[in-house]
Order: structure tokens, then sequence, then C-alpha cells
């Protein structure tokens, strides 16, 4: 049985005339018989009384035509629904984050990907970097924005930010003062720092940094957070190296002093080569749009929003 048969039938039992039918349907009237009567053997059902002058339905017929009134306008539609999936207007996007990119080009990405997908349900979950190339295997995520992560084939990863590295530390300490800090400075002091195991990028980037010192570093707090290390910071408890961005947060007790070499960070979307996630190239672009000064932003063209 093929749903063309089907739509034949619901229109011959709209006509009642098999001529006007085929007109309808923009075919001759001998085709039109032949998958009719096609349909009706693949069935075992009559569904047409017919004779020269007059074509009616007969109960199965009728009952035939009642129920594709109803199920071929929701075909129709769940057509349009995977057209659309596969076009990423419509659907399901998972992204995970670092936190620190809700202080870069997150928010505004996030609010010009809802104006341009609004069919698209976007859920976006906060990560470590290592948490989400576990996600992204295990295909709970769709898209990542990792930091600093270490590229492999596993994985697809694009760069989208490099902000430098500043250090953190209370405003009254004497290293507050300089317009710049050496990474020996910074290692005679206590320092709070992140788990490995969860940001193994980035913590291996502070080591870079504080080159042979990073072996007699005093640690005095691991946290997740940037947040969390700010808050300890600022009670004292040492100093700590953040994206120059996430100082926005910073409260006046803590000052971000510049480390001398002017070291980097990087922000970076990863992917899983291959894997089907239409809407994650919209998003992609949002991401890109949204680190471009405003007078050259592209505007998306009417016909490809929703």
């Amino acid at each position: 049985m093929e749903l063309r048969q089907l739509r034949y039938f619901a229109t011959v039992a709209e006509e009642l005339h098999f001529g006007r039918a085929a007109a309808r349907l923009h075919i001759s009237q001998p085709p039109l018989s032949v998958q009719i009567k096609r349909l009706e053997d693949e069935l075992g059902v009559t569904l047409l009384h017919r004779s020269t002058r007059h074509v009616e339905l007969t109960a199965a017929g009728a009952e035939l035509a009642a129920r594709l009134r109803t199920a071929l306008p929701e075909l129709d539609a769940s057509f349009v629904d995977l057209q659309e999936m596969q076009a990423g207007q419509r659907g399901r996007l998972t992204v995970g984050f670092v936190s620190s990119a809700n202080y870069t080009m997150l928010p505004a990405a996030v609010r010009l990907f809802r104006e341009r997908r609004p069919h698209v349900r976007l859920d976006l979950q906060p990560l470590t970097s290592a948490e989400q190339l576990d996600a992204l295997l295990s295909g709970s995520i769709d898209l990542g924005i990792v930091r600093d992560a270490a590229p492999t084939d596993t994985f697809d990863f694009r760069d989208l930010l490099a902000e430098r590295l500043v250090a953190c530390v209370p405003s009254g300490h004497p290293i507050a003062a300089q317009s710049s800090v050496r990474p020996a400075e910074l290692a005679r002091l206590p320092m709070i720092t992140f788990p490995r195991s969860l940001m193994p990028g980035y913590v291996d980037q502070i080591r870079s940094l504080l080159g042979e010192s990073a072996h007699h570093l005093h640690i005095t707090q691991q946290v997740i957070h940037q947040e969390t290390a700010l808050s300890f910071v600022a009670a004292g408890v040492g100093f700590t190296v953040l994206p120059e961005s996430v100082t926005r947060l910073q409260p006046g007790s803590i000052t971000a002093v510049a480390i001398a070499g002017s070291p980097q960070t990087r922000l970076s979307t990863v992917t899983v080569p291959g894997r089907d996630a239409p809407a994650a190239a919209a998003f992609l672009a949002c991401l890109d749009e949204t680190l471009q000064p405003e007078t050259e932003r592209p505007q998306e063209p009417p016909e490809a929003q929703v």
C-alpha cells in the first residue's frame, strides 16, 4: 500500500467522480482507477460502487474516507515537522558550557538563537570541560563550550575566543597595587585552584604559566566554580588565576592584576564528528555573530526564520 493511493482515494471520496478527482490530482483518469483498484485489492475490501454515471462510497469506503480526513493532514504536518527538524528549525538542542562562558558570548548567543529558532527547545547544562566530553560521548549533550581542552581525534574543536588570564588577589595585598605580576611572585602565595580531573586543560595552562614554580605551590583550597574562587580570595584564603572576563563579577575587595607575558586562555566549541544535530550549526552561527562587532553581524534572511 502506498501513501499516494490513500491520497487518491480521499480525493475520489470527496468528488465522487473519477474525472474531477483526476483533474484535481493532475493525472489522467485511467491510472487513478488502477490505483484505487489496487488499494481495494490490498485491503481486501470494496471501497467504491462504480457505474458509468455514478460513484458512491461503500460502508467501508465511508469509514476509510472519514479516517483519512484526520490522518492525512496529521501526516502532512508530521512531514513538515520532520523537514524542519532536518533543517534545524524544530526539535531539541542540548548545549553544555563552562560557567565562565556566561561572562562572554553565551547569553547574547542564547537570546539570538531563541529569536531565530523559537521551535527548537534549547537546553543549557553548566558542566566542567571534562564533564562535557563525557556527556558528548554518552549523547546527553549535542554541543559543548569548553575551556583550554586539548584537541583529540575523538572530537571536533573550534576556537571561539581567546582572553587574558589575570591574577585575582585581595585588594589590600601589596601585589594589588602593581600594574602586573610575574608568575614567580604568584608562586610564593597561597593559591586557590581547580581539580585537574574536571578541568585538565585549564589547570595545565595555569601550571604552564607558573613554570617550575608550579611544583612548589601552596594550594589552600580547590574549587569548581569561579564564583567560589572569588569568594575565597575575598576572604583572604589565597589568590587565584581566572579568565579576565570573570572579573566582571569581582567585588571591590578583590583586584585583578595582569600577569607578565599576557598568558591566554581560550574557549572552544566541541562536537562529536558525524553526529546529526542540525540545530547545532545554527547555534554555532549565533555564537560567532555575538563575537563580531554589531556593525559587522550578518542578518539571517527572513525565509530562514521560523
